[in-house]
C-alpha cells in the first residue's frame, strides 16, 4: 500500500497542465521542499510513522502551516488514509484532489489502489467505480492487475458473462495469467458452462508451480474443476483433477473427501476408503474430516462390513461429543468477553515498535480453549476485517493515553513557567524601574561627544596611556612653573631639557594617535551595537511583561480543552472498543455455532444409521432358528445417503 504512497507524496500538483502533460505519466518529478513543516511531514512519513506524519500534516494545515504545498499535502493525506484503512476519508480527498492537473500515472495508481482497498472491504459498487476512473493504460504489471480485480468484482456483484468477456480478450504474463485463466474457468462453472471452463482450469491445474503462491492456485483449480463435476454427475472425470491436489496442501482435506465420494459414486466403495481414512486421522476442526467420519462407516456398510461399520458409527458419535464439548467450553470463553485482550496482548500493541495499520495479520494465538477454532475463524473475510478494526481502536487507545500524559506534562510545565514568571517577577520590576539601559545610552552619548572634540582639537594627549597622559601632565606643570622664573643659566638649561622631554613624548603620541583614534572608534562602534542588543532586550523583557500572564493563560486554557476533548475521546473510543469486542465475540460464536450445529446434524446421521443397521441386524436375527455356532455377519445394506458434497470453492 505504501507504493500508492510514493506516488503521491511527491506528485507535482502546483504544475502546470502544459508541464503535466509534457512529463512521463509513469514517473514522477521532484518538488522541491519550500516549507519546513511540510518537510517534517515527509520525515515521518519516510520514516514509515504514518499516523504521526498524518497528525502532523492535518495539524499543519490546521494553523495554515504549508502554504507551498496545500494541494500536495492533501493528496498525501489520503494516501496515507488509504496505507491506514481509512478509504472513505481517502476517496473524498482523492474526488477532490485527483483533477487533469495531475499526470496521469498518479491519478490511474491513486484509483487502482482505492480500488483494491475498497474490494477488501466488500465496498463493491465504489471498487467499479474507482476503477471506472482509470483513464489509458497502466504498467503491464498494475494493468494486469487491474483486469483480475475488475473481474473479481464483476464476479461477485454475479455479472458472470461480463467477467468471461472481459477475462476472455486478456493477454498477459505470469503469474497474471494464471490467475486470469482460472477466474475465467470459474465464471464458466458458475454460468453452467463447465465443458468450456474445463481448458482453462485444467491448464491452471497442470501448470508447473514456481511459486507457493502459484502451487496453492493449482490446487485450487483443480479442486474447483473436481467439486464442478462431481456436481455435474460425471465422478469419473472428477477423480483425475482431484488426484492432482498435494496431500500437504491447504486443499488436501476437500480434495480427499471429493475424492472418495467420487469411487464412491463410481460403486467403488473400497478405493473410496482410501482417502476417507486418510483423511479421519486428520484434524477434526475441518468440516471435511468431520465428513469422513460418516462416510468411513458408510463405505464398509456399502461393503456389507457391518461389524466395522458399527464400530466406526460409534467412533464418529463419541468424537463428534467430545468435540462438541469443546466447542461448548470455548463458546462459554469466548462469552467471557476477553478473548481479543488475550489474542492481541495490549502491552504489545500499544508499545513504541506497534504498527498502525488495517493490513496487520495475527500471527501467534494465546493457549486458551477457543484458540484451535481461531485459525479458521481468521480465515474469515468478516472476522478478519473486524479484528484489524479492533487492534486499530487498541492502538488508538494507546495514543489517546499518551497524549493524555502528555497534557498532564504540558500543564506542569506551565506551572513551572507561572512559578518562575512570579519568582523573577520583582527582579523583573527593579531593573525595569532602573532605567539602566537609559543611563548606559546617555554616558555613550558623552563618550560620542568627547571623542569628536578630541578628533577636532587634534587631542593626542587626550589618547595616551595612563602613564603617557601622566606624564604629559607633569611635562605641562613643570612648563608653567618654568614659565614665571628669571632668565638663568641654569633655567635655561632646565627649559632645553623640558622642550626636548615634551618633543619626544609629543612624537610618541602623535605617532600612535591615528590608530589609537581608530580603536576608539571601534570600541565606541561595537559598544553603540551591544548598547542596541541591550536596548532590544530589555524591549523583549517588557513586553514578556505584560503578555507572559496572558499566554500562560491562554496556553492552560488550551491545554485543558485538549485534555477534556482527549477524555471525551477515549470515552467515545472504549464504548466502540467494547461494542467491536462484542461484535467479535458474537461472530466468533456464531461460527462455533454453526459448527456445533453441523456436528449434531452428523451426529444425528450417525445415530441413526447405527439404529437402522442394530434394527436390521435384530429383525434379521429374530427370523433365523437358533443355532450352536456363531452366526455368519451377513450385513444388510444401510439406506443412509451419503453426506452431499460441497460447493466448489469460491
Amino acid at each position: 500500500m505504501r507504493a500508492c504512497l510514493a506516488v503521491c507524496v511527491l506528485a507535482p500538483l502546483l504544475a502546470a497542465p502544459a508541464a503535466a502533460r509534457r512529463h512521463d505519466s509513469e514517473k514522477m518529478p521532484v518538488t522541491r521542499v519550500r516549507d519546513l513543516h511540510y518537510g517534517d511531514v515527509l520525515f515521518h512519513y519516510f520514516q514509515e510513522n504514518d499516523f504521526e506524519a498524518l497528525t502532523r500534516s492535518l495539524a499543519y494545515d490546521h494553523w495554515s502551516r504549508m502554504p507551498h504545498h496545500e494541494d500536495e499535502a492533501l493528496l498525501l493525506e489520503g494516501g496515507m488514509y488509504l496505507d491506514l484503512g481509512m478509504h472513505n476519508e481517502a476517496g473524498a480527498i482523492f474526488e477532490k484532489v485527483l483533477t487533469l492537473n495531475v499526470p496521469t500515472g498518479v491519478r490511474n495508481r491513486a484509483w487502482f489502489y482505492l480500488a483494491n482497498v475498497w474490494y477488501a472491504r466488500g465496498y463493491l459498487e465504489k471498487a467499479e467505480g474507482a476503477l471506472r476512473k482509470i483513464n489509458g493504460r497502466m504498467s503491464p504489471d498494475l494493468e494486469a492487475q487491474k483486469e483480475l480485480l475488475f473481474a473479481n468484482v464483476l464476479m461477485h456483484e454475479g455479472r458472470f458473462d461480463e467477467a468471461i468477456q472481459l477475462l476472455s480478450g486478456w493477454r498477459g504474463q505470469q503469474p497474471w495469467s494464471a490467475y486470469a485463466r482460472f477466474n475465467l474457468g470459474v465464471a464458466l462453472v458458475r454460468a453452467k458452462r463447465l465443458a468450456d471452463a474445463d481448458p482453462f482450469l485444467s491448464g491452471v491445474g497442470n501448470m508447473l508451480p514456481s511459486t507457493t503462491e502459484l502451487a496453492a492456485l493449482r490446487d485450487r483449480a483443480n479442486l474447483a474443476l473436481g467439486y464442478a463435476y462431481l456436481q455435474a454427475d460425471e465422478p469419473a472425470r472428477a477423480r483425475a483433477p482431484l488426484s492432482r491436489v498435494r496431500l500437504n496442501g491447504p486443499y488436501s482435506d476437500k480434495a480427499l473427501l471429493g475424492l472418495g465420494w467420487a469411487d464412491s459414486a463410481l460403486g467403488e466403495y473400497q478405493a473410496a476408503l482410501s482417502p476417507w481414512m486418510e483423511l479421519r486421522n486428520r484434524d477434526m476442526l475441518d468440516s471435511a474430516v468431520q465428513e469422513a467420519y460418516l462416510a468411513v462407516p458408510y463405505a464398509f456398510s456399502k461393503l456389507n462390513a457391518n461389524a466395522q461399520s458399527a464400530e466406526y458409527y460409534e467412533s464418529a458419535v463419541n468424537s463428534f461429543d467430545a468435540e462438541n464439548q469443546r466447542l461448548d467450553g470455548a463458546i462459554a470463553s469466548i462469552r467471557k468477553g476477553d478473548m481479543l485482550e488475550r489474542v492481541l496482548n495490549k502491552d504489545q500493541v500499544r508499545g513504541e515498535d506497534a504498527h498502525y495499520g488495517w493490513f496487520w495479520q495475527l500471527k501467534n494465538l494465546p493457549d486458551a480453549p477457543e484458540s484451535r477454532y481461531l485459525y479458521a475463524l481468521l480465515a474469515g473475510h468478516d472476522f478478519q476485517e473486524g479484528l484489524k478494526n479492533y487492534r486499530d481502536l487498541v492502538y488508538l487507545g494507546g495514543t489517546l493515553e499518551t497524549w493524555d500524559g502528555d497534557m498532564v506534562a504540558f500543564e506542569d510545565m506551565i506551572d513551572t513557567r507561572a512559578s518562575a514568571f512570579a519568582e523573577r517577577l520583582p527582579r523583573a520590576d527593579a531593573l525595569l524601574a532602573s532605567d539602566a539601559v537609559g543611563k548606559l545610552q546617555q554616558r555613550d552619548v558623552a563618550f560620542e561627544n568627547r571623542l569628536r572634540t578630541i578628533e577636532s582639537q587634534h587631542d593626542v594627549a587626550a589618547l595616551g596611556t595612563a602613564t603617557e597622559r601622566e606624564q604629559w601632565a607633569r611635562v605641562q606643570r613643570v612648563e608653567g612653573a618654568l614659565a614665571g622664573t628669571p632668565d638663568t643659566p641654569e633655567n635655561a638649561a632646565l627649559r632645553a631639557r623640558l622642550a626636548l622631554v615634551k618633543g619626544v613624548l609629543q612624537f610618541r603620541l602623535n605617532d600612535a594617535y591615528g590608530a589609537r583614534l581608530w580603536q576608539e572608534h571601534r570600541g565606541l562602534k561595537d559598544l553603540n551595537f551591544a548598547l542596541n542588543e541591550a536596548q532590544g532586550r530589555w524591549i523583549r523583557v517588557e513586553r514578556a511583561r505584560k503578555n507572559m500572564p496572558a499566554n500562560t493563560g491562554e496556553f492552560a486554557i488550551r491545554v485543558a480543552s485538549l485534555k477534556q476533548r482527549i477524555g471525551a475521546l477515549q470515552g467515545r473510543l472504549a464504548a466502540t472498543e467494547r461494542k467491536q469486542s462484542d461484535y467479535l465475540g458474537a461472530v466468533a460464536v456464531n461460527e462455533l455455532e454453526q459448527q456445533k450445529d453441523r456436528l449434531a446434524a452428523y451426529q444425528v446421521q450417525a445415530r441413526f444409521a447405527l439404529a437402522t443397521m442394530y434394527d436390521r441386524a435384530a429383525n434379521d436375527e429374530s427370523s433365523r432358528p437358533p443355532k450352536p455356532a456363531a452366526p455368519v455377519q451377513k450385513g444388510a445394506e444401510t439406506d443412509e445417503p451419503a453426506p452431499p458434497a460441497e460447493e466448489p470453492p469460491k
